[in-house]
């Protein structure tokens, strides 16, 4: 097979684009070019090219998940549906995972300790923390070890009291707060200790919930 033009400057995602004589478009990263020894005009024989759709796919899915992890923090599980949904190969998904783990890039521990260090310094109750923690598909293994310290948030829900209720606020906006601070991951006892501590009566309207 022959390659008929490769691009010498890479495009945004760093990839050097090669067509080949049947139209095989493939975007390659330098050091895929480099292993193949790869310029214009080159021609592959048919277990060459085979290697090098391997590589290719190989490398676009170690590259693509460099690129997640360096956006988001992602659990291993979280990271290898992700790289599947962008259409990488299964097995290639999985390799690069195993590659990542093994540059420490990937720690589902770590990755659940940094998203409840997120969940605390935005004001989340602990519920919310553990919905994050499913969510970003964290093995539960690892979330007793994350959870341990959190923090009482008792000055948080204050906090987020006072800057939606006053005095004169009726019972519909003191219920919009309690759903709003429940949807935070805060508890109806923490919630009720803070607003009674505020003065506000809470009996009739947690009673009905």
């Amino acid at each position: 097979m022959r390659l008929d033009s490769l691009k010498n400057t890479p495009d945004r995602a760093g990839r050097y684009w090669a067509v080949f004589a049947d139209g095989t478009r493939l975007g390659l990263y330098r050091q895929t070019v480099e292993d193949f020894g790869l310029y214009p005009g080159r021609e592959l024989t048919g277990e060459e090219m085979e290697r090098l759709l391997t590589a290719a796919g190989s490398m676009s899915a170690k590259m693509r998940a460099v690129r997640i992890v360096s956006a988001t923090s992602v659990s291993r599980r979280d990271l290898e549906e992700r790289l599947v949904r962008k259409g990488e190969d299964p097995a290639q998904a999985k390799e690069a995972v195993q590659w990542m783990e093994e540059l420490h890039l990937v720690d589902d521990r770590e990755t659940a300790a940094q998203i409840v260090r997120s969940c605390i310094a935005k004001g989340y109750g602990s519920a919310r923390a553990r919905q994050a923690l499913y969510e970003k598909r964290i093995p539960k293994a690892y979330w007793e070890e994350a959870l341990a310290d959190y923090p009482d948030q008792q000055e948080k829900i204050e906090a987020f009291l006072r800057a939606r209720l006053d005095e004169n606020s009726d019972e519909k906006q003191v219920r919009r707060a309690i759903d709003a601070l429940l949807r935070r991951g805060h508890s109806y006892g923490s919630i009720r200790r803070v607003l009674s501590g505020l003065s506000f009566e809470t009996e009739d309207i947690l009673e009905e919930e």
